[in-house]
C-alpha cells in the first residue's frame, strides 16, 4: 500500500512538473518558425518550409567560413564572414518581400476597380475575385486563380478567403479580403461605394510613398555602402595571408567584434532614422 502511495506521488509531480516546463520549447519553437514563415509568405515562397530556409542560412554560413578560412588561414575573419553569409539568404529574401509589396502596392488600385466594376455589373463576390485571376494586375493573378480554384473544389468562400490572404501576405489585401468578407456575411450594400473609395485612398498613398522612397534612395544606399566597405577592405585584404595573420591574435578578435558590433549598430541607426512607416498585417 506505501509503495502505491509512493507511486501515485511521483505520478502527480511529474504531471504538475511536465505542466509547468514541457510546453516552454515547443512556443519558442513556434515563434522562431512563424517569424520564418512570415518572411518567406510576405516573399511569395510560402511553399519553402520555415525549417530548409533556417538549414540553407547555416549551411550558407558554414560554406562562408569555410571558404575564408581556406584563403586566410585566420578562424576570427573566416566567422565574421560566416556570419555574414548565413545572413544573405535573409537579405535576399527580405528584400524579394519589399519588392513584391512595393509591386502589389501598385497594382491594388487597378485590382480594386476591378472587382468594383465586377461588382456594379452584378456579378457576386466569388465570380468577381476568380475573375482578378484572369483580367487582374500580373502580379496577383496566380493568387487569385488559386482562390478561384480553392472555391470551385470546397466551395467554402470563407476557408478560400482565409487562403487568399495566406498567400498574398500583404496588409492591403488584408483590408480587400476582409471588406469582402463582411459584406458577404452581412449583406452590405455599399461595397461598390467602399471599394471605389479604398481605390483612391491606394493610389494616393501609392503617390505619396514613392516620392518619399525616392529621395530617401540615397540614404538608404549609403548606408549600405558605408556598412559594407570595411568588410570588403578585409576579404581582399584575406589574400594576403601575412597581414590578414594579425587578426588571429586575441586582439585582432576583438578588434573585429568590436568593429562588427559598431557597424551593425551604425547601420541599424541609419535605417530606423530614415524608415518610412510600414503598414502591418492586422487582420490576418
Amino acid at each position: 500500500m506505501g509503495a502505491l502511495v509512493g507511486l501515485g506521488f511521483g505520478i502527480g509531480l511529474v504531471l504538475v512538473w511536465s505542466a509547468f516546463f514541457v510546453p516552454v520549447r515547443p512556443r519558442r519553437r513556434a515563434r522562431r518558425d512563424g517569424r520564418a514563415a512570415e518572411l518567406l509568405a510576405r516573399a511569395g515562397l510560402g511553399e519553402v518550409s520555415p525549417s530548409g530556409f533556417v538549414l540553407l542560412c547555416v549551411g550558407c554560413g558554414a560554406a562562408g567560413a569555410l571558404v575564408v578560412e581556406l584563403l586566410s588561414r585566420t578562424p576570427p575573419v573566416a566567422v565574421a564572414f560566416g556570419v555574414i553569409a548565413g545572413y544573405l539568404p535573409v537579405a535576399v529574401v527580405s528584400g524579394r518581400g519589399r519588392r513584391r509589396q512595393r509591386e502589389f502596392a501598385e497594382v491594388w488600385p487597378e485590382a480594386v476597380d476591378n472587382l468594383a466594376s465586377a461588382v456594379r455589373a452584378g456579378l457576386s463576390l466569388p465570380d468577381a475575385l476568380a475573375g482578378l485571376g484572369v483580367r487582374g494586375p500580373a502580379p496577383l493573378r496566380a493568387a487569385f486563380d488559386a482562390f478561384a480554384l480553392d472555391y470551385q473544389v470546397t466551395g467554402r468562400f470563407g476557408e478560400s478567403l482565409d487562403r487568399l490572404k495566406g498567400r498574398l501576405a500583404d496588409p492591403v489585401g488584408d483590408r480587400v479580403v476582409e471588406g469582402i468578407r463582411v459584406a458577404r456575411e452581412v449583406g452590405g450594400g455599399e461595397l461598390g461605394r467602399l471599394l471605389r473609395n479604398l481605390s483612391g485612398y491606394l493610389r494616393e498613398d501609392v503617390r505619396t510613398r514613392g516620392e518619399l522612397e525616392s529621395r530617401q534612395a540615397w540614404t538608404v544606399n549609403g548606408a549600405r555602402l558605408a556598412v559594407a566597405a570595411p568588410w570588403l577592405v578585409l576579404l581582399f585584404m584575406s589574400f594576403q595571408t601575412e597581414v590578414i595573420r594579425r587578426y588571429a591574435s586575441p586582439a585582432g578578435a576583438i578588434v573585429l567584434a568590436t568593429g562588427a558590433a559598431l557597424c551593425l549598430v551604425a547601420y541599424r541607426l541609419m535605417m530606423r532614422i530614415g524608415r518610412l512607416p510600414v503598414e502591418r498585417r492586422i487582420l490576418r
